[in-house]
């Protein structure tokens, strides 16, 4: 089975949309192999 393969702002999306139903912003970033840091840039964008 082929890797799924995603563009870089539906990743983001992805992102931004688990936040805004109330996760974590530490869990959300662990599961996306990012830094807190690099978490808040993308959500305040």
């Amino acid at each position: 089975m082929p890797w799924r393969e995603t563009s870089v702002m539906d990743e983001r999306l992805r992102f931004v949309a688990r936040l805004l139903e109330g996760e974590g912003m530490s869990e959300v970033c662990r599961d996306f192999g990012i830094s807190r840091k690099t978490g808040y840039k993308i959500f305040n964008r």
